[in-house]
């Protein structure tokens, strides 16, 4: 056997065995007082060992890479990321020894940044943010690298069927609740990889079960979806980080999705200080994002007379957003201001009061 047969092996048996030594993540309800009959639950996934949904993706990612024999000893792992895949992915590429390169907006938040280089990454950051990839390909090719390109790959490396992937995890949670197949999954893309996950799988199981896609602001997703033009483009990133993307990309399967809808980042924002709030800790602003997408649902179920469970995808923690989302000064900066909006969340999951605006949607 080669040597480079030999030493994916031994990096295979690193990362499985990294595996059996974690545990799973919480399924945390949440109550709806204002939404009678619709059980709310949020998949924790800050509770991976590098505190996102994204080491799930980080660590398929590395598995599909070894085993189609693209990476090797020494060589660098480049990833083109928003932050939270480059942390996870420099977790995993330091338990190989490998070198690991972030290219990533020069927005991305002080906190990821210091995190990546705490599993001894290097961030490169580039000041248009739909440059990323090109880059990546570029720093590939000079050191003789491998680019992960999460953005192509997510879909593909996860394996839907099972495997302990994060559909089949909610549905083990779910079995003793009262509705054990949940009516909706929400969650945001960002490669569109979770959502293929959870697409496929509930079609394979045949479950009832609907997929809600919650699109940022500044994305292209939600018309693409809307539209089926691939060639849609935008001149800016996402405000709201890991998700949204500038261009469509290759891991985003519309044909899986049953409806989507579009949050307007303040309104992501809201929702995130409102659930950090009932939660009694920070998370993340996707994380807010799919708490309106959770609620949309519930709101259209409730109208319908219909009964069950919602589960939503919280992807990770407020720690990385202390100088950005939970600081005023930058709000403000931003033109945000969020207390009548926060007020509104809160009034739609306590009372049942409409969303502030009527939220564009497809599918619904």
């Amino acid at each position: 056997m080669s040597d480079s047969r030999t030493w994916a092996r031994e990096a295979i048996r690193i990362i499985e065995a990294d595996f059996q030594r974690s545990a799973d993540t919480h399924l945390i309800p949440l109550e709806l007082p204002g939404l009678p009959g619709i059980e709310l639950y949020f998949k924790d996934e800050s509770s991976h060992p590098t505190g996102s949904l994204k080491h799930r993706l980080a660590r398929s990612l590395f598995l599909y890479a070894l085993c189609n024999g693209w990476l090797k000893p020494g060589a660098p792992v480049i990833e083109a990321s928003s932050g939270s895949t480059a942390i996870s992915e420099a977790y995993f590429a330091r338990l190989l020894g490998l070198p690991f390169i972030a290219v990533m907006p020069a927005s991305t938040s002080q906190e990821k940044i210091a995190q990546i280089a705490f599993y001894g990454g290097q961030s490169h950051l580039v000041s248009d943010p739909t440059q990323i990839y090109a880059e990546s390909e570029r720093l590939a090719r000079e050191t003789g690298g491998h680019f992960m390109d999460q953005f192509t790959y997510a879909e593909r490396a996860t394996d839907w069927r099972a495997n302990n992937n994060i559909a089949e995890s909610i549905f083990q949670q779910l079995q003793r609740e009262h509705h054990p197949e949940p009516a909706w999954l929400v969650s945001s893309p960002g490669t569109g990889g979770t959502l293929a996950t959870l697409g496929r799988y509930v079609r394979y199981r045949q479950h009832h079960t609907r997929v809600l896609c919650a699109d940022a602001e500044r994305s292209v997703f939600f018309d693409y979806y809307r539209s089926g033009d691939a060639s849609l483009t935008l001149d800016c990133g996402s405000r709201i980080e890991g998700i949204g993307r500038p261009r469509v990309e290759a891991s985003f399967l519309p044909s899986v999705i049953d409806a989507m809808c579009k949050v307007p980042d303040a309104l992501s924002l809201a929702a995130m200080h409102y659930l950090a709030r009932r939660l009694g800790r920070r998370v993340g602003g996707s994380s807010g994002t799919n708490l309106i997408g959770a609620l949309l649902v519930a709101q259209r179920m409730v109208a319908a007379g219909e009964r069950g469970s919602v589960v939503a995808i919280l992807c990770d923690g407020g720690e990385r957003y202390a100088t950005t989302y939970y600081n005023n000064a930058w709000l403000h900066a931003q033109g945000f201001d969020l207390a009548p909006l926060i007020d509104s969340v809160a009034a739609c999951a306590e009372q049942g009061v409409a969303l502030p605006d009527e939220l564009p949607s497809a599918g619904l």
